[in-house]
């Protein structure tokens, strides 16, 4: 594989043997989609954020947007094979565009230029995980209720793990329970972080909780499937990341109080909830990894835009060395990364999810460090602009600066690895 950094949108790759002819027309379709349409409308998408009523509710400009990629064909881009629930190749019946891990991610690295570009296309977390999750693992009637309405874009949903008063990072610690009772699940918690959960638009969680607290350490989790208007769901309150609330999209704080709901909304069944988590978390960390270095590249074309334009000391900032240095180190840091993410996506590809651990846990650690010291070298670069609200730079430095606790914090996935690298000097 052989990036070329620095062209707009993204870095090319030139390895057919890698891509189908398919994946490479994709490729080239979505950049120019984002170059003709997304970036555009950046400030429209503020503008309307700041005058909605809501602000939590979608925007008329990502709407017609949508619109747009869903008739272009543009649409469900992420889905890889293996989550098709049938053996049918057949393109109008299958849920995804039938792209690998590897495929995919250098798309996902165009869509990661702006925050909201991923939902354009419906290709937006958690939407992305939730459904991976449906398809993988929902029954028949699970997948036609919830699956079918979030492959329209008609609906929204939210994933709800993470609570306030544990460490959440070991998610055995979680407390939030999952009772039978009859023919209904209990549900009650108190979860936070649970990314869409104040969109008006947000219509299911995924719930995580126990239903055996006594039985082995793993097994002790399940998922369950929450209808948003059930009764005892209380939003207690949208919450902020360095300021900045995400709008549309949002990040909330939720209480479960003695939610009920049918015994037929349990994912796989009572103790399966790690099995679930582990399976769905691998694709979405290539995703997370994929939009960061998009995010990165970006910043790289606007550190060097500033620098050759902005005089200082009688000339450019472009002629500093301290600052040519940084941005180097900064294409360096970039292509680094995304080698090593388009790597572990072909590992996923290749030997499957749980072969790639050691690759995906790299990457989770690498990408989203990477994202924020590139980040900050432009906003230095930038001045006071650069943490300003009048630049995307504080908004995708906050963003960022939150994946490296999303799906795992650092610590996690270093011990992990060290764990992986101990075992096989064992071996050895």
């Amino acid at each position: 594989m052989s990036p070329q950094p620095g062209h707009p949108g993204g870095a090319r790759v030139n390895a057919p043997s890698l891509f189908s002819r398919r994946s490479l027309e994709l490729q080239a379709r979505v950049r120019e989609f984002m170059e003709t349409h997304v970036h555009p409308n950046e400030e429209t998408f503020d503008r309307e954020i700041e005058a909605a009523e809501n602000r939590f509710s979608t925007p008329p400009i990502l709407e017609t947007l949508k619109g747009r990629a869903r008739d272009e064909g543009l649409w469900n881009l992420f889905l890889p094979p293996e989550a098709e629930p049938d053996d049918d190749a057949d393109p109008q019946t299958r849920y995804g565009a039938g792209l690998s891990n590897l495929e995919y991610a250098l798309i996902c690295e165009v869509m990661g230029r702006v925050e909201w570009a991923p939902e354009v296309f419906n290709c937006n977390a958690p939407d992305t995980g939730n459904m991976e999750t449906l398809a993988r693992y929902g029954t028949p009637a699970q997948r036609e209720e919830w699956l079918e309405p979030l492959l329209a874009g008609e609906i929204r949903s939210s994933f709800a793990m993470t609570e306030p008063d544990v460490a959440s990072s070991d998610a055995t610690n979680i407390r939030s329970s999952i009772v039978r009772e009859g023919d209904e699940w209990v549900i009650n918690g108190h979860k936070w972080w649970a990314t869409q959960a104040p969109r008006a638009e947000c219509r299911l969680f995924i719930f995580m909780g126990k239903t055996d607290p006594d039985a082995a350490r793993h097994r002790q989790q399940s998922m369950v499937l929450v209808p948003r208007d059930a009764a005892g769901i209380e939003v207690v309150r949208p919450l902020g990341v360095f300021g900045y609330d995400s709008a549309p999209v949002g990040h909330g704080e939720v209480r479960f109080t003695d939610v009920r709901v049918p015994a037929g909304n349990m994912l796989l069944g009572p103790g399966r909830g790690f099995e679930i988590a582990q399976g769905r978390l691998g694709p979405g960390r290539i995703h997370h990894c994929m939009r960061l270095i998009g995010v990165a590249e970006r910043a790289i074309e606007d550190m060097a835009e500033r620098a050759r334009t902005r005089v200082a000391f009688s000339g450019p900032l472009a002629e500093k060395g301290a600052l040519r240095h940084a941005l180097a180190e900064c294409r360096i840091a970039v292509d680094q990364a995304r080698l090593l993410t388009l790597h572990a996506a072909h590992m996923m590809d290749t030997v499957g999810n749980k072969a790639a651990r050691r690759e995906i846990a790299m990457i989770k650690v690498v990408a989203p460090r990477m994202a924020c010291r590139v980040l900050d070298q432009a906003i230095q670069v930038h001045g006071a602009l650069g943490v300003s609200p009048d630049t995307w730079l504080a908004a995708a430095y906050a963003h960022s600066r939150t994946l490296r606790l999303a799906d795992g914090p650092d610590e996690v996935h270093l011990e992990a690895l060290a764990k992986l690298e101990l075992r096989a000097s064992r071996e050895s």
